[in-house]
């Protein structure tokens, strides 16, 4: 680190959710105040902090494309900052990689990078190892819990639990259960039914726009409507495909039993599914030769 001469400090704060951001005083307040008292205590070295605020909002530390960082570094190269200061290291970056990119640009550009909270030092090589260290453990625990996510939410679905996301048509959720709703459950049991009669996806598309066939519209918890059928060849083919309507959920290529009750009865998906594949495998033998070089 440069000594006897004064060091531009420029404080850089984040924070992942943007609730709170609108109260008089929050998190990226309190990080600015322990980080501008730091800066203030280091004053006997020199350091001064400049007037610039860097600070990034509802952002991730999973990525840099954050605008304020970016602005940071920007000024990183410009030559406009000597010291970057941060309340913890994942303020800056929760990302091993990304950090060793930030540091290499800090190094070229003769920037020393500090933590109010740990006492680092990026211009040493035991501060380098330490930093990354402590990311390194910081990565592994974020993987640790997304694949205690992702077991979780496998072992409800076995169980038959609904664990949430988009709501097929003919099912609606209350108090985190899903249900047959019958408005739009017929209007399944008509596509299926329809599909067959008329043989193909293409056809089955002309007749409901045709008649100008609309789903019941609902208004979904964040405030978005749906309503209209998926009047497209893979909307309605995803549709056709869907084992939900077996009161079945997949997940992972498995089969499990779900907690809904089914819509359409195991022989007439079946022979939707057969209708289907042969159309697939009709598509494939119309299909031109491939030319080879």
């Amino acid at each position: 680190m440069k000594t006897n001469e004064t060091m531009r400090c420029a404080i850089y704060t984040r924070v992942s959710d943007e609730q709170g951001l609108e109260k008089d005083f929050n998190s990226l307040h309190a990080q600015y105040d322990a980080a501008e008292a730091y800066v203030r205590s280091q004053v006997h070295a020199g350091w001064q902090l400049l007037p610039d605020k860097y600070d990034d909002g509802g952002f991730s530390g999973g990525t840099t494309d954050r605008p304020a960082l970016q602005r940071c570094l920007d000024d990183v190269r410009a030559g406009r900052i000597d010291v970057i200061v941060v309340y913890k290291v994942d303020r800056l970056t929760r990302s091993l990689a990304d950090f060793a990119k930030l540091v290499d640009l800090f190094d070229k550009h003769d920037v020393s990078f500090a933590s109010v909270t740990q006492p680092f030092n990026t211009t040493t090589s035991l501060g380098r190892l330490t930093l990354n260290v402590l990311l390194s453990f910081a990565q592994f625990e974020r993987e640790i819990a997304s694949e205690r996510i992702r077991d979780k939410v496998a072992a409800s679905k076995r169980k038959g639990i609904w664990v949430g996301g988009p709501i097929a048509l003919g099912y609606k959720t209350r108090n985190k259960k899903i249900s047959v709703y019958e408005p739009e459950a017929e209007q399944v049991r008509m596509l299926f039914k329809k599909y067959l009669e008329l043989g193909t996806i293409r056809r089955l598309m002309a007749y409901l726009i045709k008649r100008g066939l609309m789903a019941q519209r609902k208004i979904l918890p964040s405030g978005k409507t749906r309503g209209a059928f998926p009047c497209t060849r893979s909307g309605l083919g995803y549709l056709l495909r869907n084992r939900l309507y077996l009161g079945e959920v997949v997940f992972n290529g498995e089969t499990f039993k779900g907690p809904q009750e089914p819509i359409i009865g195991r022989k007439l998906f079946n022979a939707v599914q057969t209708r289907l594949d042969k159309q697939r495998v009709g598509r494939c033998k119309c299909l031109p030769p491939t030319r080879l070089a």
